[in-house]
């Protein structure tokens, strides 16, 4: 019977609805030495996986206000596809091969890949020529309705995925110039906006002045930061002294920076492999989370980075920066579809607040006003 109370007062505390520690839940305990049990596992896993679920939603839904930026972000990729608007205003039944033509070469041309837009479309051709589709503003809600359900079936994970137990460890890799440095410093001022205490781990060994970078990213951010000893001192030497602290001193969040690489230069990439390692010894299950950042720039060139980053170590979410900057807005939907790997955040702009939770419906709305 205690087992059973224990578990619903566990449940009730992660929708939060009672404290760990209120009388409601020691009522429901009638042996003290049960509670001391029930507490102690409970402090142990689930009060840090609520926490954690709580910091993931938090997050997100603090993206849907501010949908402005997301909006913004993507005006290039919102240009390109504007033409659309224009087809299907005088849309009729006699010009529909025509119409799909020019829909198919817009969605080209903001990269949305071959594959992709030739499904999109000959599924609103289907649904035209069966009836189901009776006017210009049906044509595009289908379209909006078609790319948001191919987000929705593979992007199903866009929280950070933090575990059970404290510190989270999240690896940053990429390629040279995507942003990881930028990204991991963006990333660390929004969860210390949450109240998350943050540490950072300079590991890019490589780049002179990463660990300059990241320092400053540190003081901007106010969170603690863990450097090389030497000059020749490993990634994964790094990567592990961070996270020891972070498990001694009580972090919440360790955040891993590692050097930039080319998906082709496979001795780097064993690096990676080696710094997983490292720092799944000190914290069983770490990291929990490795973020693959990509230039939004580049498009659909970003799927062979993706895919080589992807089988030598285990991406489990994207960032995807300079899409302000792109009119190829698109590759968010290929590399989804191509991938199956959700992406968690998305980079609208150079300021610090610029980096936001990926919402497949507030990306939707932006690229096809």
């Amino acid at each position: 019977m205690a087992s059973s109370s224990s578990s619903s007062a566990h449940l009730s505390f992660l929708a939060g609805s009672i404290s760990p520690f209120s009388s409601e839940r020691i009522g429901l305990v009638p042996h003290r030495v049960e509670f001391r049990l029930a507490k102690s596992r409970f402090r142990c896993s689930g009060g840090q996986s609520g926490f954690f679920t709580r910091l993931g939603r938090l997050i997100k839904e603090k993206a849907k206000s501010d949908v402005e930026k997301i909006f913004s972000g993507f005006s290039k990729t919102r240009e390109n596809l504007a033409v659309i608007d224009e087809l299907l205003l005088f849309w009729n039944l006699a010009e529909t091969d025509r119409v799909l033509d020019e829909l198919e070469e817009a969605l080209l041309v903001s990269d949305f890949g071959p594959k992709i837009t030739v499904r999109i479309v000959e599924r609103l051709r289907d649904d035209i020529m069966s009836g189901k589709l009776k006017s210009g503003s049906e044509i595009k809600d289908a379209l909006k309705g078609s790319v948001l359900e191919m987000l929705a079936k593979k992007n199903s994970k866009s929280e950070l995925q933090m575990g059970f137990r404290k510190p989270a460890v999240i690896m940053i890799v990429g390629v040279n110039g995507g942003g990881k440095t930028t990204s991991l410093g963006k990333l660390a001022h929004r969860l210390k906006k949450e109240g998350t205490k943050v540490l950072m781990a300079a590991g890019d060994t490589f780049r002179a002045a990463a660990s300059d970078q990241l320092e400053i990213w540190a003081e901007r951010t106010g969170c603690e930061i863990v450097v090389a000893d030497g000059e020749k001192a490993k990634a994964a030497t790094v990567l592990s002294k961070a996270v020891k602290r972070g498990k001694e001193e009580g972090y919440d969040v360790v955040l891993c920076d590692t050097s930039g690489r080319l998906h082709t230069n496979y001795s780097l990439m064993e690096e990676l492999i080696a710094c997983k390692k490292a720092v799944g010894k000190v914290v069983s299950g770490a990291p929990n989370e490795i973020l693959l950042v990509l230039d939004g720039n580049t498009g659909l060139n970003m799927l062979p980075q993706a895919r080589e980053f992807n089988e030598i170590v285990g991406i489990t979410g994207l960032i995807l920066t300079k899409l302000d900057g792109s009119a190829r807005g698109g590759c968010v939907v290929s590399v989804v579809e191509e991938l199956g790997i959700p992406v968690k955040f998305i980079g609208v702009g150079e300021a610090v607040e610029d980096l936001q939770p990926f919402d497949a419906e507030a990306f939707v709305n932006a690229i096809f006003s």
